[in-house]
Formats: C-alpha cells, structure tokens, sequence
C-alpha cells in the first residue's frame, strides 16, 4: 500500500474517511466472477491465481523472499520470464466463435432462459479477424502492474538508476503481443516512479523466446506429427467429452450432432474472453456447469501436456538455449569480479508465450506428475500438479532470484510471484547456487540444442528423459 502523510488532522480525518469508503465500496463492488473462471487454462486470468490482486492490484507480499534467515543476503540479480498479457483470440477461434453465434442464433431453442436471451437478442459478435491474438488493454495492465510490484520486491534491481542507465535487458519474441508486453513492462516501471514519458529499449529475440519454432525435431516429431497428440484425439471424442457436448446441446435446445466439440470449446473460451478482456461475466458462461468446466480444464491441459510439456522429451529440450542463457545470466551475475570489471546487470526481463515457459518449466523438472494424463485417467487425475490455468495463466513468470549471501551465492524460484523449489533441492527455498548447478548438471553440459533438434526427428515417445 502507498501511504501520504497529510499535514493537518482535518485533512486527516477526510482521508481516512474517503479511504474507508473506498475499501468499503470496492469490497461490495468485485466483478461478477464466474464460477467456472478458474478451468480456462492458458486462457486464464492473472487474477484467478492471485486472487488478492482483484482488491489491490499492486498488493506486495514481501515474505515470499525466502533467503535463509540465519545468514545476511542481499538480492543482487534478477531473470524474469513472463508471459504476455491477456489477449484477442486469434483468428481460428474468432472464426469458430462466427460460426457458433450464427448457429445458435439461428437455431437454438432452449426455452426461456434469461442467459439464452442474452445470446440471442443482446450478444453481438464484435470479434474481427484483425484482432489476431493481439494485445487487449487489460492486457497492459497486466504486465504494468506486474512492473510496479516487482519494482516494490526488488527496489535495488529494477531501479529508476538502473533503468535509466541502461543496465536492465530487455528482450522479447518478435509477435507483437509480446513486444507490446515488454513495452508495458516498461511504462509500469515509469509510471512507479511518477514519470509519464517512456523511452522504450528492448531486443527482439525469437531465438531465445520462440525457440520451438528453430526446432526441427519438435516441429517434425510433435507440432506436425498427428500421432504425438494421440491421447488429446481420444479423449475429445471420448465419453467425457461427448457428456459435456449432449448436456451443452441440450441447454441450448439443439441437435447434439450439431455442436462439434470444436464448438463446444469455442463457447467455453467465449466465456473466458470476455472476462479477461472486459471484466465481463459473459451470458455464454451459464452454459457450463463446474463439472463441464473441468472436463474442457483437462482437454486444455491433456494438449498443453503432450505438445509443449513432459509428454515428449523434444519439447522441453527445444528450450535448451533460452535454459543456457538464464544460466549464463546467472554465473556472470554471481561470481567474484574484479574493481575493473564492469558490474553485471542487475535484471533481465524476457518476455515470451506459454509455449516460451511450458518448456523451459518442464526441462527444470517442474510440474512432473507421478503419472502422466491420458485420454484414460482423467477421474484419477483431478489432484495433478499440472494445471495450465495455475502454471501459465496470462502475464504469467517464471523469476530467478539470485542473493549474495554470506555461505556464497544463492538461488530462489518464484513462479507467478509466490515461492517453488527446484526439484531435488526441496529443503531450501533458496539453495546455494553452486547445489542448483550441480543438479542440473547433466543439462548444463549435455543439453545441446543443435543435436537434440537437428539429430532426430523422434519425440514420439514419452519423455523418459528429464
């Protein structure tokens, strides 16, 4: 909280008045949420997994830093890798939604239901296909109040003197959602420090964050490959699906035959779209209950799992350069230097997609269930640690804090601003560095991009590698 000293107890008495109006109203005015706004996957809001953000946006719990309290650390750098924020569709599902709103207005009939109603006489389709998955201004938001609360956790790093001086990196992926993100990124440090005018300095790099896409063994043995994503093909024609497509029909008075699943999804995200981009609890979501919601939860995550996850080794080791750089970042900023030598940067902020962090997650061990989600074990998996929607959510971030402590450098990972552990070094939250290191190794030496990408064509299999 931002705190004004006034100068007499009349003008005192008025602003704690007008403060405990403000909190007194905005406790009574919280958007109308829907229930089922936590299933969206990718497609979630910020918000929904950090929902104290929805009272305070810029609401900073500084206990998340967790250095050992037995020894003196200071931070001394920081590498975050975000997401960007939340945006239009892109074109194939605007035009799935086209066709879905012209289907249902023509040939529902599912009685007198106000929310029915809605669709039919209120709802306009407003998405064009120039939205293309661009950048919404809920969006900017996102990554402008991520800015100001991490300027407020790391005062030192992200300061108006490093920033001015040109000491924070800045890159990101060449779409323009991205570049608009780290643009963002950018005023929300400004405007943190009370200034208007943005000079914008950032690199892009689609080497380091769209990866994926210089794969060729991934593009070949997964994005390209049908049989990779066998077990999403399965479970979207299966039982639960067709479940969730009958009793979406039904509510709208139609033909189950004529609702694809495609459609059925397209209506979920529907609902989704317009709460992230206009804090709308749109007509479309009282179609789905919490246990459809589920249902297209694990379509969503089965996909995120098997494309861009653990389910093929090729996926995560596509992000062995964008893995080799934040390890670069991190040996330069923690080893003993010389007066002569200039002093490394204190941040780097890289900007990218879920399918930029889904990879680089999965290569660092992280989110690996004992038991990997097929089209078979969906009742058995509604306790996995895999859940895009709390993973990559929009503005999601994967944060590397480095401290120098008094045992030698140490290394903390917060994901979405709260604190994880590294994957065999679960009894500290902020091991030491040289620990992290060794754990990983076997990446650190062997993970090479060129021969994992350009030696195999495979990936068909289970990742039994990582």
């Amino acid at each position: 909280m931002f705190s004004v000293l006034l100068p007499t107890n009349g003008l005192l008495v008025a602003a704690l008045s007008l403060l405990l109006t403000r909190l007194s109203c905005s406790s009574l005015s919280l958007p109308d949420i829907p229930h089922i706004a936590a299933y969206f996957g990718t497609k979630t809001r910020y918000e929904e997994v950090n929902p104290h953000l929805l009272r305070d946006v810029f609401s900073v719990n500084a206990s998340v830093l967790k250095p050992p309290p037995t020894e003196r650390c200071s931070p001394v750098h920081l590498t975050a890798v975000i997401r960007h924020g939340s945006r239009y569709p892109t074109v194939k599902n605007i035009r799935r939604i086209q066709k879905l709103s012209e289907l249902v207005r023509r040939e529902a009939s599912g009685g007198s239901a106000d929310w029915l109603q809605d669709i039919q006489s209120h709802w306009q389709m407003w998405y064009t296909e120039d939205m293309d998955g661009q950048l919404v201004m809920k969006g900017r938001d996102d990554l402008r109040q991520l800015a100001r609360r991490l300027s407020v956790l790391f005062p030192s790093l992200l300061s108006e003197e490093n920033v001015q001086r040109g000491r924070i990196s800045f890159l990101t992926s060449s779409k323009h959602r991205c570049v608009s993100s780290v643009e963002a990124f950018q005023e929300g440090l400004q405007q943190h420090w009370g200034r208007h005018e943005v000079e914008y300095s950032h690199e892009v790099d689609d080497e380091l964050m769209r990866f994926f896409e210089r794969c060729r063994g991934y593009v070949e043995g997964v994005e390209n490959n049908r049989t990779a994503l066998l077990e999403v093909e399965k479970f979207k024609h299966g039982d639960e699906m067709d479940r969730v497509r009958r009793r979406v029909a039904e509510r709208l008075g139609l033909p189950h035959q004529r609702l694809t699943p495609d459609l059925v999804e397209a209506a979920f995200f529907l609902c989704s779209y317009e709460l992230s981009i206009k804090s709308l609890h749109s007509p479309w979501c009282f179609l789905f209950d919490e246990n459809d919601a589920k249902v297209l939860e694990y379509k969503s995550d089965l996909k995120q799992y098997w494309k861009r996850a653990h389910g093929h080794a090729i996926s995560s080791l596509s992000s062995c350069p964008l893995f080799h750089h934040v390890f670069r970042t991190l040996d330069k900023a923690g080893r003993p230097r010389r007066s002569t030598e200039a002093s490394p940067e204190p941040a780097s902020v890289l900007v990218g997609h879920a399918e930029t962090l889904l990879p680089l997650l999965s290569l660092l061990g992280l989110y690996k269930d004992q038991t990997p989600p097929t089209a078979n074990n969906y009742h058995s998996q509604h306790g996995r640690s895999f859940r895009t929607g709390r993973i990559v959510p929009y503005a999601a971030n994967l944060l590397f804090v480095l401290y120098d402590c008094q045992r030698g450098p140490r290394l903390q990972l917060l994901i979405n601003e709260s604190p994880a552990r590294f994957p065999g070094l679960e009894q500290e939250d902020a091991p030491l560095y040289r620990d992290v290191r060794a754990t990983y190794r076997h990446l650190l030496d062997g993970c090479d991009f060129h021969r994992a990408c350009e030696g195999r064509t495979g990936g068909r299999g289970p990742n039994t590698e990582l």
